[in-house]
């Protein structure tokens, strides 16, 4: 396969000269266990995915979008007795970010997205810091998984090695994926607590009291083609997102 010119892992010194680039993506992972199915990079794998094909979709429309390297370790806080789910804090994250935000402002490229795979990652009031302190580059997030509607292609809930991550990986990694006859029933116990229960407090999940297979979601009617229609839908409405962003000034986004 010839080096794709939106992906910065692949291209030259010559191909990043010849081209001006007005979006960089930067996929977001974590390093966790994913049910008894599903390999550790999971969450890293997906991202990388559908940055990359959101990022074709988007280039081919005429965006002058990069994808950078994806950070393969996410926030992990409520699972850390489970072995080598690897945690890197917020403010790490923080940290990580300013010096990549920094290098964009100095080189004057104009837009950051960062394109989450990670639940544990939430990027909002980390970019609110850094947009106040780096106001030449337009910053924003999205999670990917919620770039269409899950609903109208899997019948399961669940957020964690469930159906829809189970579909996914099945389509872009079919190798690495057990045998769907291995796989835990994702079975989840719910707060006690009521408002924590309905979602409108919050509270951290202990994950190793939650779910005894890691996983929350039955995974068992998962497929390989539920997994294709579903990433389509998403990459093709995240690289409509680019388009439109890469094209954008950033100081008349309201109408």
């Amino acid at each position: 396969m010839p080096p794709r010119p939106y992906i910065l892992a692949e291209a030259t010194w010559k191909t990043v000269q010849a081209n001006a680039y007005q979006v960089v993506v930067l996929p977001w992972g974590a390093t966790e266990a994913h049910n008894y199915h599903l390999p550790y990079a999971t969450d890293n794998i997906q991202s990388d995915y559908v940055a990359a094909e959101a990022a074709r979709k988007a280039w081919e429309q005429g965006a002058k979008v990069v994808v950078l390297p994806c950070i393969p370790f996410g926030v992990n806080t409520g699972q850390l007795d489970i072995t080598l789910d690897i945690n890197m804090s917020p403010s790490t994250q923080l940290a990580l970010l300013r010096d990549v935000v920094q290098v964009l402002a100095r080189q004057g490229i104009p837009k950051l997205v960062i394109l989450n795979g990670h639940g544990g990652n939430d990027f909002r009031q980390i970019l609110r810091e850094l947009q106040a302190e780096f106001p030449t580059v337009f910053l924003s997030t999205l999670n990917w998984f919620k770039a269409a509607d899950r609903n109208q292609y899997f019948s399961a809930p669940g957020d964690h090695a469930d159906e829809l991550e189970t579909s996914a990986m099945l389509h872009i990694v079919p190798d690495l994926v057990s045998p769907l006859s291995e796989a835990g029933d994702g079975a989840a116990k719910q707060f006690r607590i009521a408002a924590l229960r309905q979602g409108w407090a919050w509270a951290q999940r202990e994950w190793s009291q939650v779910s005894a297979d890691t996983g929350v979601g039955n995974p068992a009617a998962a497929t390989a083609e539920k997994g294709q229609a579903f990433l389509e839908a998403c990459t093709t409405n995240i690289a409509q997102f680019l388009v439109e962003l890469a094209a954008a000034d950033p100081r008349d986004l309201y109408e």
